[in-house]
């Protein structure tokens, strides 16, 4: 397993797809994931430290954990079967629950828990991009200080 760090999220185009994008930490390769709006929203507004008036379902999922006294230790993304991917949530008490990486990574985000990738996901999914090619992923983060979650056209009800 790898450590992964979240760059942040975007809107792929022409397909108006957002996407998730985490970086392996001490490595050179990114993972892109295709998630649905709605998890977009959760990852970007819990990266930019936004509270919605209400709270979405993974800030309730935090707070039902931290009720019951359960800490979710890591998360995992496990593995990519015909383009789709798979996460674990691990938690302390050593109970996994499978989870969507988009969720997972949302909840992750929330809670501080690290994020890690298999080594088989990174072989078929990562993309390599060495040193020289780092301006073009600061121009993606530029991009991502400058979107809002309101950008990816869902609501916080």
């Amino acid at each position: 397993m790898n450590e992964l760090d979240v760059v942040g999220v975007r809107v792929e185009m022409p397909s108006n797809q957002p996407i998730v994008l985490l970086r392996e930490v001490g490595g050179d390769r990114y993972l892109p994931i295709w998630i649905g709006p709605g998890e977009a929203t959760a990852i970007a507004f819990a990266q930019q430290g936004m509270a919605p008036a209400r709270p979405l379902t993974h800030d309730l999922f935090k707070d039902v954990l931290e009720a019951i006294g359960e800490e979710l230790s890591e998360v995992r993304i496990t593995d990519l079967r015909e383009g789709v991917f798979y996460a674990e949530l691990v938690f302390a008490s050593g109970v996994e629950v499978s989870a969507r990486p988009s969720d997972a990574i949302a909840l992750a985000l929330r809670t501080g828990t690290p994020i890690y990738g298999s080594d088989g996901v990174l072989d078929d999914a990562g993309i390599a991009i060495p040193d020289e090619q780092e301006d073009e992923v600061e121009k993606f983060r530029e991009f991502l200080d400058q979107i809002s979650p309101e950008d990816f056209g869902t609501s916080n009800q």
